[in-house]
């Protein structure tokens, strides 16, 4: 029998939990590899998400939208390495550092290109690729000010390819996604462009502290460097 969408999701965040770790020392309100997390819109308290739903102009890809709603599973990320690489699962990630954001429930890629938006006209956000493997397009900067992205902080996620920001403009879809808000890259650092994370599992180093964890250590298993 197949199990509820839901159910599995549940699963997918119980096996992260699983092989997380407690570490003297480890500062929990980071931001780490292999983390499946939801990001909060500070200005319009929206959350980022996305669905199978294909965007009906511009590249036709899956639409990545903001809702309002703290607990829609459609809203879970995963964090990931830049695209032909791997981090190690439980790494903090650094500012400045470039990722990928795994839509869970898909399994496709936060992703832009030169598209144009459908509302706000800036350039479109969508979901690319096939079982968590698409392009260059994948790749964000986590723009903070600190050592490590901080869940207590807001941060911005820049484009590397376009070298525009992760937005919410404001504007608002009719059907099917009524009410749910455009996600767009924007061209310049704004207050619209600002993220936390939120709501979710995250993934703790199995043996090092911050500042002494590496890919290459002799006590990381193998099985974490697949991220």
């Amino acid at each position: 029998m197949e199990l509820p969408t839901n159910y599995q999701i549940f699963l997918q965040l119980f096996g992260l939990l699983s092989i997380s770790s407690i570490v003297t020392g480890f500062q929990y309100d980071l931001v780490t590899c292999g983390s499946s997390l939801k990001l909060l819109n500070t200005y319009h308290n929206v959350r980022l998400h996305s669905h199978d739903v294909k965007y009906g102009s511009g590249s036709g890809q899956q639409s990545v939208t903001a809702v309002e709603s703290s607990d829609d599973h459609n809203s879970y990320w995963q964090v990931r390495a830049k695209t032909g690489t791997h981090c190690v699962r439980g790494q903090p990630i650094k500012c400045g550092q470039t990722i990928r954001l795994m839509h869970l429930q898909t399994r496709r890629n936060l992703h832009s290109h030169h598209f144009q938006s459908p509302l706000s006209h800036n350039l479109e956000v969508s979901a690319f690729g096939e079982d968590g493997e698409g392009d260059e397009g994948d790749n964000w900067a986590v723009i903070c000010s600190g050592k490590h992205w901080s869940r207590n902080e807001k941060v911005r996620l820049k484009h590397v390819v376009t070298e525009y920001y992760l937005h919410v403009a404001g504007e608002t879809f009719g059907r099917p996604i009524a009410g749910q808000r455009e996600v767009s890259a924007y061209s310049s650092p704004s207050d619209l462009n600002y993220w936390q994370a939120m709501e979710g599992i995250y993934v703790k180093p199995s043996e090092d502290p911050v500042g002494t964890y590496r890919a290459d250590s002799p006590h990381v298993a193998q099985a974490h460097t697949e991220l």
